[in-house]
């Protein structure tokens, strides 16, 4: 597996995780019909503010560190992904979510990075929606996009071809 920014592989996994596995308060966020106190709108499937909400608990930190948790984060998921997660519909080649940090805000990590991750399956790189230039996460996920900055340094860990969410 390519490796993923030590920092932010933990963040991006854990995030990723919060849409994949589900977030308490989600019927409260539902019937709002808009953004909850953390940053989460499931009506439009995405999360924007501070990262510190992306782990459902304001305390400084993002998953007890406090490292990224200033940091301005936008995910966005489809609607696919929403259907397989919260109502049990079968994940398929739609699936997908996407990660934007920010970490050039005040009191944040001075980092920024994007990512694009969708479902292949648990064959990965056996499957037929495997798209060369990635790498495997999460089992049955592949990151098809990822690229970022790290104290003026740019990394480019995933270019697949396409990249598109939905060209495959």
């Amino acid at each position: 597996m390519k490796r993923i920014h030590a920092g932010r592989g933990l963040v991006l996994l854990t995030a990723g995780l919060v849409v994949l596995l589900g977030a308490g308060g989600m019927v409260a966020a539902l019937a709002k019909g808009g953004f909850d106190e953390f940053g989460y709108n499931y009506n439009a499937r995405v999360f924007v503010g501070p990262a510190d909400g992306v782990d459902r608990n304001l305390d400084g930190k993002v998953w007890g560190d406090p490292t990224y948790a200033n940091d301005h984060l936008v995910m966005k998921w489809s609607k696919a992904w929403a259907d397989a997660k919260f109502n049990g519909a079968p994940w398929t080649r739609e699936d997908w979510c996407t990660n934007h940090w920010n970490g050039n805000v005040p009191g944040g990590s001075g980092e920024v990075w994007h990512y694009k991750i969708i479902w292949v399956g648990p064959e990965l790189e056996g499957s037929p929606y495997w798209v060369p230039g990635g790498y495997p996460i999460w089992g049955q996920f592949e990151v098809i996009f990822s690229h970022g900055t790290v104290a003026n340094e740019h990394f480019w860990e995933a270019h697949a071809v396409p990249t598109g969410l939905m060209t495959r």
